[in-house]
């Protein structure tokens, strides 16, 4: 059992991992056009954030999984192109919907550590012969990644959660195994196992980001 439950656990760690590879930069991105002064970008953000913010996931994840079929009539076999083995465009439409989904929220983390800086800060790096996009990097953001990262601790703990979502579109995550090993031997015993997993999970990274809030700890706010 506890085999079965670390084969499903690297499928869970692979939508985890994955998830925030592609999310993460994609919200900064979705930040910046929410603040930016073109009114059509800035609204069109402000729409696609609504959307992802007030659908349910799982909603998500079958449009994008079974869009293209309904919408296009692409036989799904037709979108089974990974770069791993035994990887279909189940696992593929996981990650973009995930992915998609989390950059709304992380989105909204990001805009508002960045309106939370001073503008004093952008005066001051103006005045010592900062550009713009010196000025973000290398002032704002690094202030800004302060002030989120309890925020943002919060959604990547309820992304390890989430994952188990998947199973919706017949991917085989930890979650999905569990249930399969529960109705098999006609035991609890799998899901309270599926539970110490996915707590040990997040204690794990609750770890990891509090290692990381403590190196940014010299900004001082």
């Amino acid at each position: 059992m506890v085999t079965q439950l670390l084969n499903g656990m690297w499928m869970t760690g692979g939508i985890f991992f994955l998830t925030l590879i592609f999310s993460l930069p994609l919200g900064l991105l979705v930040a910046k056009a929410r603040m930016s002064k073109n009114f059509i970008l800035k609204n069109v953000t402000r729409i696609y954030i609504s959307i992802m913010r007030g659908t349910p996931l799982m909603l998500q994840l079958l449009v994008v999984y079974f869009g293209p079929y309904f919408l296009f009539k692409i036989p799904l076999s037709a979108l089974d192109v990974t770069f791993v083995p035994d990887l279909d465009y189940s696992f593929s439409a996981t990650i973009i919907a995930f992915s998609v989904n989390y950059a709304a929220y992380f989105a909204e983390i990001y805009r508002s550590g960045i309106e939370s800086i001073e503008i004093g800060q952008y005066e001051a790096s103006h005045v010592l012969g900062f550009s713009k996009t010196q000025t973000f990097f290398k002032i704002i953001l690094p202030q800004t990644i302060k002030r989120i990262l309890p925020s943002i601790t919060n959604e990547v703990i309820t992304l390890v959660k989430d994952t188990s979502l998947a199973f919706a579109i017949s991917v085989v995550e930890m979650f999905t195994i569990s249930k399969q090993l529960a109705s098999m031997e006609a035991s609890m015993i799998p899901y309270l196992m599926a539970g110490v997993f996915y707590y040990i999970f997040n204690a794990l990274v609750a770890f990891v980001m509090e290692r990381i809030e403590k190196h940014y700890s010299y900004y001082k706010i």
